[in-house]
């Protein structure tokens, strides 16, 4: 019992010096769990005003918008989702369409209470954001995109023909057998190619997201994610022969990763589109750039 009870406090001990390091919430946001219908949506809610919505991407979780949050909270309620089967939300089954997520945020925001929103989203979170504001645009005020592709929008067919995607394609019980107990190793191919200085990613950030995606289902639902692609093309291709999302976009990209691409491929979807390149980054901005990033998006939604 006291071994036992030793290698537990250890683990919690180390949890929580990670986490010390990585930038946290302001202490007046509040964090809840959400049920939406498909999923258990854990969600971190501060502020007051106008709403914003922040979603994150692949190999992060809400945790990355804190900077963002502390500032947008000073005259807006901003929302922080864990993405279904990332961070602290549920693990289901299926559900991993981004149709199907943004299913989720419409959920989290009818039990908030809160219909109209700005959209502030990165990579995987681009995707969930653009099923969520073209299923219903009347929702959604101002969109902003940082560095990343929408399946099925714009020059899709291209971007899927870099090498550096192979990921898009990876996945499965052999792959799972294979990350299996070396998800840092796995995860640091992430962080570490897709930066323009992989220094920039910082260890305690590292260390922190390797132990969310290592619980239990985290490798297995970021997988499924990526498997999902092919079908939130489709749902795409539908959702764009309805027309073009009316509300005003900034497509934000990171100079050593899609640079101007995020606002090629927001162009073939909304009529309103602006562009930023956020220099000396990568794609991870908000790590690598997060001065220049969140001064962006604050001038944007005011």
């Amino acid at each position: 019992m006291r071994a036992f009870a030793l290698v537990a406090w250890s683990a919690v001990l180390l949890a929580t010096t990670a986490r010390a390091q990585v930038p946290s919430f302001p202490a007046n946001f509040k964090t809840r769990t959400i049920s939406t219908g498909g999923a258990q949506i854990f969600v971190r809610v501060g502020g007051q005003g106008p709403a914003v919505v922040l979603l994150h991407g692949y190999g992060e979780t809400g945790d990355i918008w804190a900077p963002l949050a502390a500032r947008l909270a000073r005259d807006h309620t901003v929302i922080v989702p864990d993405l279904r089967g990332m961070g602290l939300s549920s693990h289901p089954a299926g559900g991993y369409d981004k149709k199907a997520q943004a299913g989720d945020v419409a959920a989290v925001l009818d039990t908030l209470k809160i219909d109209k929103v700005d959209l502030v989203t990165h990579d995987i979170g681009n995707m969930v954001g653009y099923a969520f504001a073209a299923g219903q645009p009347g929702r959604v005020t101002k969109f902003v995109l940082l560095d990343g592709p929408v399946p099925g929008v714009g020059p899709w067919d291209e971007i899927l023909k870099s090498p550096l995607l192979w990921h898009f394609r990876f996945g499965g019980p052999d792959m799972e057998r294979l990350v299996k107990g070396r998800e840092r190793i796995y995860l640091d191919r992430f962080w570490n190619e897709f930066s323009a200085d992989p220094k920039r990613f910082d260890e305690a950030s590292r260390r922190h997201y390797a132990r969310l995606y290592a619980l239990p289902g985290g490798m297995h639902s970021g997988f499924e994610q990526f498997k999902a692609f092919d079908q939130d093309a489709i749902d795409n291709k539908a959702f764009l022969a309805k027309g073009m999302l009316p509300m005003p976009v900034l497509a934000v990209g990171g100079e050593a990763s899609f640079g101007p691409m995020t606002a090629v491929v927001m162009r073939a979807a909304a009529s309103n589109v602006q562009e930023v390149v956020i220099p000396h980054s990568g794609h991870w901005l908000m790590e690598e750039n997060p001065t220049a990033t969140v001064s962006t998006i604050v001038d944007f939604l005011h």
